[in-house]
């Protein structure tokens, strides 16, 4: 079958009948990710010589919003690990590489993401220290704790971003600090509070100047959050102009072009319409919090102010009618 078949096939029988109940927990069940797991998503990116599907980046894309429009809580935890799997299958360091691809590949280990170091004033530092780093300084948002293993991590190092990868694990020189989220608060995100710890140059998975900038490719993921939002509501719909819109604005977003930016703020803007109007027609109903209406309406708030770069924020801004952030 294909992925994005068996993707979509997970989220409607599987992780869109238990959103409600994961959305209304405090950490999203085990089995929602097993069921990822056995299905092999956790290495769609992975070659297949480590045990991964070998998917292309237009697939992942797909898959991502298939999970997505069941439960955005689910496939926001599962995104994460992807960063690391595809640092790692598209040229990671070898010795790194053979030890850690394979169980990322099968899921047996499981990562998360912070990216406090891509922030334009990093609270999240690295220096080098007797051949490997010092980690000091905050991780903001880290989606997941409890459920992952290791964590991917961006940290400014001089005019550098350096990649590490760390445990996922408190200790005397690592503290997590659970957050209450509005929407996706299952995602069970924490701030992490890194106290001089030490991480071996042997973990150290790529690095890259500070100036190289935001890959069309990562605003494309992000779009495609929005997007599974969106298909959703608009099955929950019927037919209606949405359709269209969905349609042309994924295959913009494919294109990777100079309009992605524009475009990954006008899909978390067409979420935004499509669960108002899911809600609008629901009517008082859709604020039970046992109806699908608001869960998706605080998704796509979620999703719209989600890890915004500046040229999408002005972009978003001025489709709103708002004035620029300035």
């Amino acid at each position: 079958m294909d992925i994005v078949q068996v993707a979509q096939r997970i989220a409607d029988d599987v992780l869109f009948p238990a959103a409600l109940a994961t959305d209304a927990g405090d950490v999203l069940p085990r089995e929602l990710l097993d069921a990822l797991a056995g299905a092999g998503l956790y290495g769609v990116v992975a070659p297949q010589d480590a045990g991964g599907l070998g998917a292309d980046f237009r697939t992942l894309c797909a898959v991502q919003e298939a999970l997505a429009s069941g439960c955005l809580t689910t496939a926001f935890v599962w995104a994460q690990h992807n960063g690391l799997v595809r640092a790692l299958a598209e040229g990671g360091p070898a010795e790194l590489t053979a030890r850690w691809l394979a169980p990322l590949a099968r899921g047996e280990v499981r990562a998360g993401v912070a990216l406090a170091g891509q922030l334009p004033r990093p609270p999240l530092r690295a220096r080098p220290d007797a051949g490997g780093w010092r980690l000091d300084g905050v991780a903001p948002f880290v989606s997941g704790w409890g459920r992952i293993d290791v964590i991917y991590v961006a940290a400014r190092a001089g005019d550098e971003i350096v990649w590490l990868l760390v445990d996922a694990a408190e200790g005397p020189s690592v503290r997590a600090e659970g957050l209450k989220l509005a929407a996706l608060n299952a995602t069970a995100t924490v701030r992490v509070t890194f106290d001089q710890l030490p991480v071996a140059a042997g973990r150290m998975v790529r690095r890259h100047p500070v100036s190289a900038g935001t890959a069309p490719e990562v605003l494309r993921l992000h779009a495609a959050f929005a997007l599974g939002v969106t298909a959703r509501c608009g099955r929950m719909l019927g037919p209606s102009p949405l359709d269209a819109e969905l349609a042309s604005l994924r295959t913009e977003l494919d294109r990777l072009g100079p309009g992605t930016a524009a475009a990954r703020a006008a899909a978390g803007e067409l979420a935004l319409r499509a669960a108002a109007a899911l809600m609008t027609t629901q009517g008082s109903r859709s604020l039970l919090v046992t109806e699908h209406g608001q869960r998706l309406a605080r998704e796509a708030l979620f999703i719209l102010v989600y890890a915004l770069r500046p040229a999408s924020r002005e972009a978003l801004l001025a489709r709103l009618g708002a004035p620029e952030s300035g």
